[in-house]
Parts: C-alpha cells; sequence; structure tokens
C-alpha cells in the first residue's frame, strides 16, 4: 500500500514509497549537520583557532626579525605588509581542509559515520552541510588573524568585500578537498600524509612567502598550475591592491577547482565509496 501524507485541508494524499517530505531541500538537517561541525571544532577553539593565530605570529614575527628589516619592498610595500596576507591564506585553507578531513576519518574510526548517512540528508546536503563547517572554522581563523595584524601592525585590507569572497572561495576549496580525503583515508596516518605531501607543498609553492615574478619561468608556470597560488594571489590583493596575476582569472580558476572537488565528494558520498561497510 503506498504511504500517505497529511493533506493541508484535512485529507490524506498518496505519497510514493521513499519520497522525501523535507522538499527539494532539507534545510533544517543541512542546518544541523552545518552546526554540528562549527560546534565541534569550537569546543577546542584553543586548538582550532588560538593555535592557528599563534603560529601566523611565529611565522611573521622570525621572518621580520630575521630578514624582514635587510630585504627592501617586495611589489612596492614593505616585506612583511607582503607576507600578512599569504601567511593569513595558509592558516585559511589548513584549518577549512583539517576539519572537514578530521571529522569524516574521526567518524569512520569511530564508526559512527552511520550517524552521519542515515539521517535523510541527500549527498550534496551532506557536502554543503561540511563545507558550512569548514568555511566557518576557516573564516573565525580569518578574523582572529585579520584583527591581530590590524591592530599590531596597522595594516588592513584595502579592499574588505574581495577579501572575503576569496576566503570563503578557499574554504571551500580546501573543504571540498578535505571531504574527498576524508573518504579516502581510513585513519588519521592517511590524513596526516595528504597534509604533508599536498596541502603544505601546495601551501608553501604557491607565493606564499614570495612573489613568483622572481623565480625562473619554470617555476612561475608551475605555480600558475596550483589553484592555492591563486588564492595566496588574492588575498593579496584584496590586502595591497596589487598581485602576480589577474584576480578575476584567480577567482574563475579558484571557483572552478572548488565545484569540481565538491562534484567528486557528492559522488563518492552517492555511491557510499569507502564509506559503507
Amino acid at each position: 500500500m503506498p504511504q500517505t501524507a497529511p493533506h493541508p485541508f484535512g485529507a490524506t494524499s498518496p505519497q510514493a514509497m521513499g519520497a522525501r517530505r523535507f522538499g527539494r531541500m532539507n534545510w533544517l538537517g543541512t542546518w544541523t549537520l552545518a552546526a554540528r561541525e562549527t560546534r565541534r571544532f569550537m569546543a577546542v577553539w584553543q586548538q582550532t583557532v588560538a593555535a592557528p593565530l599563534v603560529t601566523a605570529a611565529l611565522f611573521l614575527g622570525i621572518f621580520s626579525l630575521a630578514i624582514g628589516g635587510s630585504r627592501g619592498p617586495v611589489m612596492g610595500v614593505p616585506f612583511i605588509a607582503f607576507l600578512a596576507p599569504g601567511i593569513l591564506m595558509m592558516s585559511v585553507i589548513q584549518n577549512a581542509f583539517a576539519n572537514t578531513a578530521s571529522s569524516i576519518v574521526g567518524a569512520k574510526v569511530m564508526g559512527n559515520i552511520v550517524d552521519t548517512l542515515m539521517p535523510p540528508l541527500a549527498p550534496f546536503e551532506l557536502v554543503i552541510g561540511y563545507l558550512a563547517g569548514g568555511a566557518a572554522r576557516g573564516l573565525l581563523v580569518a578574523v582572529a588573524i585579520v584583527l591581530a595584524t590590524g591592530l599590531a601592525l596597522g595594516l588592513w585590507p584595502a579592499n574588505p568585500l574581495w577579501l572575503l569572497l576569496i576566503l570563503v572561495v578557499g574554504s571551500c576549496l580546501m573543504g571540498a578537498l578535505g571531504i574527498a580525503a576524508g573518504i579516502l583515508a581510513n585513519k588519521f596516518d592517511q590524513i596526516a600524509a595528504v597534509t604533508n605531501f599536498v596541502v603544505t607543498p601546495l601551501s608553501f609553492l604557491s607565493g606564499t612567502f614570495y612573489s613568483i615574478e622572481a623565480m625562473p619561468a619554470a617555476m612561475q608556470t608551475a605555480s600558475h598550475l596550483n589553484p592555492v597560488f591563486y588564492l595566496i594571489d588574492g588575498a593579496r590583493y584584496a590586502y595591497l591592491g596589487r598581485s602576480d596575476s589577474n584576480p578575476w582569472l584567480g577567482l574563475a580558476v579558484t571557483g572552478g577547482t572548488t565545484l569540481a572537488l565538491a562534484l567528486l565528494a557528492w559522488v563518492w558520498l552517492r555511491r557510499g565509496y569507502r564509506l559503507k561497510p
């Protein structure tokens, strides 16, 4: 017998077996997942928010003391002002990746991934919920670093709206990569390997600490194939109003990469790849 759903006027109307009663989008479920992901990292804010701020301060302090005084301007600005946007974006993307990847792997290791897969959430709603949590962590880290560098160095973004846009795109890009990595990994050691051999090299070889104009031609070409380069460059453009590449091109590249990674995560979640026994 077909199931029935309440009619708005008291009658009943047939509802197909397996049909969703939440409409095209389960907003409540998606919001709940995003809220869970946010509460998860906020429960240990000393590690997830305060620690990246301290790390960013150490990077800026060490580089400033070691070579800041002896090095001339870079792209027409003091070296510390050139360095700060790159450190900001590097911290944001690393934390966005860590949030989604650790959440999925942790659930798999503890055996409660079923608690995420069983609720009436479509695969695209799972992707959105996880990305929202990763973006929330990345943006919270960004707010802390922006305020710290502004108050300590007097360095504020020249284009705050562009900075917000590129931070959201960067958080979603690395959050989607974190979902994919979390699906593939079965233990935290494998996530650490992705961090050490993929995320960190992409961050350090993206112009975070240098302008690619100073690099050999081959290295410049390789940098333009690295989507993280466009995130770093976009943050620098938001702060300084100057960049190594066209910021709109960078937005297109990073936006396309984000969509591709989110689509991959959606396909794997839809199939239950490496998630279902």
